[in-house]
């Protein structure tokens, strides 16, 4: 059992590192776009199935409220987490829809879009990327291995050498930790002109 533990946390490690290693330039652009973007008044929009779901509502959270300074709240949402919408969305049309048909609705152009999916393939993700491309969205994907469809559809990709969901999803969360910090570096380290 002990052995069992010890290689979960070393393949962790692992995983983290490589892919923070061959990031870090990405992670930094990303950053600066996210920050530009709250700069100019646009909001971010994150959204997932199952566990990607979860990080995307913690990483929007994380930047509503506050991470590790006090500052404004930034404007961020996950679509996944309104049940009336999802389910009366995919009741009366499909659950391919449930992100798609809030991002027409939700979105305006040069707002950022952070899609999470650990396979790469869910349809509901893609529908919705080819909405945030014909609204002129900031796109960013969220990924594993598998991804590289998902990643070819978004202006950033971000994908995790690896098949392991839960591994793949701990960097996933990391990220998005990563991101909430430097954003508020960006926008609160140094006097820069107000928030709209």
């Amino acid at each position: 059992m002990k052995e069992t533990i010890l290689k979960a946390v070393q393949d962790s490690i692992d995983v983290k590192k490589r892919f923070f290693e061959e990031n870090l330039d990405n992670i930094i652009q990303v950053a600066r776009v996210i920050a530009d973007a709250f700069n100019e008044g646009k909001k971010l929009i994150l959204f997932g199935n199952g566990g990607s779901a979860t990080d995307a509502s913690h990483i929007a959270a994380e930047f509503i409220n506050r991470f590790k300074r006090e500052r404004p709240g930034l404007p961020a949402i996950a679509l996944n987490t309104d049940v009336a919408v999802l389910t009366s969305i995919a009741n009366d049309y499909d659950y391919s829809e449930v992100f798609a048909r809030q991002l027409r609705s939700l979105s305006e152009e040069g707002d950022i879009v952070i899609a999470i999916s650990t396979s790469g393939t869910s349809k509901n993700i893609h529908k919705a990327l080819d909405v945030a491309r014909r609204k002129k969205l900031v796109t960013i994907a969220f990924t594993g291995g598998k991804g590289s469809r998902m990643a070819s559809k978004s202006v950033y990709a971000f994908v995790v050498s690896s098949s392991d969901t839960p591994r793949i999803q701990e960097v996933h969360i990391t990220l998005g930790h990563i991101l909430c910090q430097m954003v508020e570096e960006i926008l609160f380290e140094v006097p820069r002109k107000r928030l709209r």
